[in-house]
Parts: C-alpha cells; sequence; structure tokens
C-alpha cells in the first residue's frame, strides 16, 4: 500500500467542523471581521496590507470595475442573451475578452515600467528631472521599435482620464507613490517631446503602476483588474435581467449587416 502524498497550501483548507484560510478560521476570525480588498491582498502576497496599500488597492478596485459598454460588457449581456441559463457562461465571456486594449493594459503597463526600472544601472533617479530623462528614453526606444507605449491614450478621455490624477494623489497621500508611478508620471511629462503629441495616461495604466508599487505580484495583475471587472460584469448582467438591450444590440447588427463579395467573387 502507497502513501498518499500531502498537497502543500497556504491558502486554505477545511475539516468537518472548520473552515481555515491564510491560517485563521474563516468563520470567528474573518467573517465581518476583515474587507474583501484586505482578504484579496492577503490571498495573492501572504502578507497584511499597510493601511495605505490597502486604500489604495481599493481605490484600484473601484477604477477598474466598470467603463460602460465596453466589449467585455457586451460579451456578457450577449452571451446572456443566447443563453439566458448560464450565467456563469455570460460572466466568464466578459472575463475573457480582458486583453491587450481592455483591462489587460493594467499587467501591460506594469510589465513595462518594471523593465524600464529593472535596466537602470546603479540608483534610481531621485529627482523630477531625473524621472524625466528616464521616461524620455524609454519612451524614444519603444517608438525605435515601433511599439506603443502601455497606459498611454484612451479612446473616450482623449483630454485627460478622469481616474489618473485621483489615484496619483491617493498613492501620495498614503505614502504608496513609489517608481512605478515616478516613471509613469514622468511619461506623462515628456512623451509628447519624443511622439509629438499629447496622449492622456490612462486609468488602467495607473492602475498598473500603483499596484505594483504596494507591492503586488506583476504576473497577476490582470487577474486584480478582473476581479475588480468582476463586479461590473454583474452589475450588467443583473441591468440585463431587469431591462435587457442584448437582443436589440443583435437586432440592429443583424438587421443592418450588408453583404460584402469577397475580391475574388467580382471576376468574371
Amino acid at each position: 500500500m502507497t502513501d498518499v502524498p500531502g498537497f502543500p497550501t497556504s491558502i486554505g483548507t477545511s475539516t468537518r467542523e472548520q473552515i481555515l484560510l491564510l491560517g485563521d478560521d474563516l468563520a470567528a476570525d474573518l467573517m465581518g471581521q476583515v474587507g474583501f480588498a484586505d482578504l484579496a491582498y492577503r490571498l495573492l502576497t501572504q502578507r497584511h496590507p499597510t493601511p495605505g496599500q490597502r486604500r489604495v488597492f481599493e481605490a484600484v478596485l473601484v477604477a477598474l470595475a466598470d467603463h460602460g459598454f465596453t466589449p467585455t460588457a457586451l460579451a456578457s449581456r450577449l452571451t446572456l442573451t443566447s443563453a439566458p441559463e448560464s450565467i456563469q457562461g455570460a460572466l466568464a465571456a466578459g472575463l475573457l475578452g480582458g486583453g491587450s486594449r481592455f483591462l489587460g493594459v493594467t499587467e501591460d503597463t506594469a510589465a513595462f515600467l518594471d523593465d524600464v526600472l529593472s535596466g537602470v544601472d546603479g540608483d534610481l533617479p531621485t529627482s523630477p528631472e531625473a524621472w524625466d530623462n528616464l521616461a524620455r528614453a524609454a519612451v524614444a526606444e519603444q517608438r525605435a521599435q515601433g511599439r506603443l507605449v502601455p497606459g498611454l491614450g484612451h479612446p473616450v478621455h482623449k483630454d485627460g482620464d478622469p481616474r489618473t490624477p485621483v489615484l496619483l494623489a491617493l498613492a501620495r497621500e498614503e505614502g504608496c507613490f513609489g517608481p512605478y508611478l515616478s516613471l509613469y508620471e514622468a511619461i506623462g511629462r515628456t512623451h509628447a517631446e519624443v511622439l509629438g503629441r499629447q496622449l492622456p495616461l490612462n486609468g488602467a495604466g495607473v492602475c498598473g503602476a500603483a499596484l505594483a508599487d504596494i507591492d503586488l505580484p506583476l504576473e497577476l495583475l490582470r487577474g486584480v483588474a478582473l476581479l475588480a471587472r468582476t463586479a461590473g460584469l454583474l452589475g450588467h448582467l443583473a441591468e440585463e435581467m431587469r431591462r435587457p438591450v442584448g437582443m436589440d444590440v443583435y437586432l440592429t447588427v443583424d438587421r443592418n449587416a450588408v453583404y460584402t463579395p469577397l475580391p475574388d467573387e467580382t471576376k468574371e
């Protein structure tokens, strides 16, 4: 008879009488005692957040919860229209749409900033001028490589994303304004000199920089964005059940579809 292997975990286990989560009794020590953001931070890092980290984390979750009829929200609503019995499918459809244009920018921005910071020889900048120099070089390198700078630009908020200054100010207030936000802010000040046009620092990008500065793992930041958007998608699904628009969206597109022959079909 072979021994059954153990499967170590620092997350949680349960017995007939008790549920343990992060070493605490879920029912006795956590329920009604800690907020969801606090718990999520601990699950990701195995550490308690400081009060400042908690406030920044909660602000990011709020900032990323919803942005109207985005493709992710439409995917959820249309899936519910097609399969009203499957709320899990509708929710999953919206989450699967989180990528390089929507939601994924949070992780992409943090990864870009991390690459720049990791390439600095010696100490990181300590003055706004030095941060600006580093930011110019980073933007110029991206342009030379034919790549976009993650976190720059927004399809709606072309004159400035309203979330960005709020999160920058809050991080400063809470003592959580670190190298990622310093570099990101410097990119906002200097990119026009390199690119020849002024673009806004978008909310998803500033969220990525803020999450990196409160020591969340960079490889999980897209998951954090999806965690936040889950609440927004549930709101869209609740509204779709109360006041549906999915069928109208479908019919508007379907009834206005225009058949356009392929080039080969026009040849004699």
